[in-house]
């Protein structure tokens, strides 16, 4: 999650929703709600909201129906949070939903709403268990991609695996990482696969060790590419 800096202090950036990634988003903005006020977050969880019910009373013989108003402190709190979650939550909706859920009354009904229209059913989340499994299997990286580039679009990969339930061991998460990278790695890439330490070390742990020798790596490829060049230019031309 993004922050930025105030005269305040610091903040999140409210995260936006994006289709295909609402257990993402689900993550982030609780996050978010957490660091402003946690009673955001309860009220879109518990529903610890003022409820407003409408109250009959007898009028000069008539009966009138009004709606009552919160009239205790802690009412009145209640409905504040309500009204503010309501609607961070529909500014954090893509523009062209906003008109749909704006049509609920409360956070938590809100919530609700948005995770059945855009968190899947049980047959949709299969169809992505299986092709992020497709993705984490096919998984590879190309000379020009960067380091930081590789190793980010994998773990997104594994990070959304993770909450769909899909755990992958530390064993083998290690060694698609090192398996996937350029043939430029491959003299450290072997040097680590017969390393004891890479069946429990952690990813983190294993691609700082590959972010020490990066700028190795990088001029290594410069200068054989520049031997390459050179070689074409002074070969003689038929």
């Amino acid at each position: 999650m993004e922050f930025e800096s105030t005269n305040s202090g610091t903040t999140a950036k409210l995260p936006i929703l994006k289709l295909g990634e609402y257990e993402m988003w689900v993550i982030r903005i609780k996050q978010y709600f957490q660091i402003q006020d946690y009673a955001l977050w309860e009220v879109i969880e518990n529903g610890d909201s003022w409820v407003s019910v409408p109250q009959t009373t007898q009028e000069n013989g008539t009966t009138v129906t009004k709606m009552s108003i919160p009239a205790t402190a802690e009412e009145k709190t209640n409905k504040k949070n309500d009204v503010k979650a309501r609607g961070l939550l529909l500014m954090a909706l893509p523009n062209e939903h906003q008109l749909t859920f704006s049509q609920y009354p409360d956070a938590k009904s809100m919530f609700a709403a948005i995770e059945t229209r855009f968190g899947g059913n049980a047959a949709t989340k299969k169809t992505q268990k299986t092709l992020l499994k497709q993705q984490y299997e096919n998984f590879s990286a190309s000379s020009v991609e960067s380091l930081d580039s590789i190793f980010n679009r994998l773990q997104k990969i594994v990070s959304r695996l993770a909450i769909l339930g899909v755990i992958i061991a530390q064993e083998d998460l290690n060694l698609k990482f090192l398996s996937s990278l350029p043939p430029e790695w491959n003299t450290h890439v072997v040097v680590w696969m017969n390393k004891p330490e890479v069946e429990t070390m952690s990813i983190d742990d294993l691609y700082n060790n590959f972010k020490i020798v990066e700028q190795k790596v990088k001029k290594t490829v410069g200068t054989s590419s520049g031997g390459q060049n050179l070689a074409f230019m002074t070969a003689p031309s038929n």
